[in-house]
């Protein structure tokens, strides 16, 4: 945290995605140092047949090309979500598309799923060794904007990945590719699930069985959140990750960015998120696993997001403003709320305030 403190003042005199480069530079070339710890105990948690460390994870859009997957997993995190990665490389939108609201802790983003394409996000991945050498890695796949069968593009990140991430994301929530959010249609949703879930049994005696989220925005009402919870659970998926940027909350903005287009996360979206995460525990009964993410400054915040029914989370803008230091920090945190309340492991504080209603 304090070598983050002196170079933050540099880094904020350059634009936010220049920043962003100079980082994912620094830690694939080895200028940034570990901050391996033991984790606390009451911290470490299993799920879909893997143990995590603590649950603190790395949401999706740091490291897009699978890059720094292992550095990242040396700053503390219990998981890192590489991607989103499109099937074609694509430049996104023009620039400038990312913006920090420094008076609100926030990031609006219109990036445009920019990638270096599947080839070499799947090279990156390989290149980490056996899976799981240096920790649990995700894959997020997303569609090309100018595809013509935004599902083909999901089915061949799917098909070309599967054996090299440990679980995978299926972001159809992202608010910056055209169309995208359609695909949390109901008809849709069924077609799209059916096709991925078909892939994975296809190459289950090669692959396994590697976990299939869906990665869902924060902007669904009342009943599409009943939809997307009736298609999920239908077609057996893994886990539900609520939630993604949002494209409202602009009125309660105080930073000069305020008005940008694009996707807003941050501090802003920690009450939204964590409501939308805890009406799909209800509408899943509790039993679809969901990683919590949104607004995630703090231990508080991720205690909050677990007793709402989330069993991970993540988070990813707070480190904007927070540096690397501030995982071991929501780590010590969250660790301390869980035994004031008397729990032995973050299993036993999932879906807490539900169970007290």
């Amino acid at each position: 945290m304090g070598f983050y403190n002196l170079t933050k003042s540099l880094l904020f005199s350059l634009s936010p995605e220049r920043a962003h480069t100079l980082a994912i530079f620094g830690l694939k070339h080895g200028f940034v140092f570990s901050a391996h710890h033991e984790d606390d105990p009451v911290l470490a948690t299993r799920l879909w047949d893997m143990d995590f460390p603590n649950p603190v994870g790395l949401a999706a859009g740091f490291d897009k090309n699978a890059e720094v997957a292992c550095a990242m997993l040396a700053q503390g995190f219990g998981f890192v979500e590489t991607g989103t990665v499109t099937p074609k490389p694509q430049p996104g939108n023009p620039k400038p598309r990312l913006f920090r609201l420094t008076k609100d802790q926030a990031v609006i983003n219109r990036m445009g799923f920019n990638n270096l394409g599947l080839d070499i996000y799947a090279q990156n991945l390989k290149r980490r060794g056996r899976l799981g050498k240096c920790g649990i890695v995700g894959a997020n796949i997303g569609a090309n904007k100018d595809s013509e069968d935004p599902i083909g593009d999901y089915v061949t990140c799917l098909e070309r990945l599967l054996g090299a991430a440990h679980y995978f994301t299926i972001n159809i929530s992202s608010p910056n590719t055209p169309g995208l959010r359609k695909l949390q249609g109901k008809e849709a949703l069924d077609e799209l699930l059916s096709r991925l879930v078909a892939v994975r049994e296809a190459a289950t005696e090669v692959t396994g069985k590697p976990p299939l989220l869906v990665k869902v925005a924060p902007d669904l009402d009342a009943g599409e959140r009943k939809d997307i919870a009736e298609i999920v659970m239908k077609h057996g998926m893994d886990g539900l990750i609520v939630s993604n940027t949002t494209i409202g909350l602009r009125d309660q903005l105080k930073s000069q960015y305020a008005g940008e287009a694009g996707g807003l996360s941050g501090a802003p979206l920690m009450d939204m998120s964590t409501e939308v995460l805890a009406d799909m525990y209800r509408l899943t009964q509790g039993k679809i696993p969901l990683i919590g993410v949104g607004g995630i400054q703090s231990g508080e915040d991720a205690y909050r997001k677990i007793r709402a029914g989330a069993s991970l989370i993540q988070l990813y803008s707070a480190l904007v403003f927070g540096g690397p230091g501030l995982v071991r920090t929501i780590k010590r945190d969250l660790a301390n709320a869980l035994k004031k309340d008397g729990y032995t492991s973050v299993t036993e504080a999932v879906g807490a305030d539900h169970k007290t209603l």
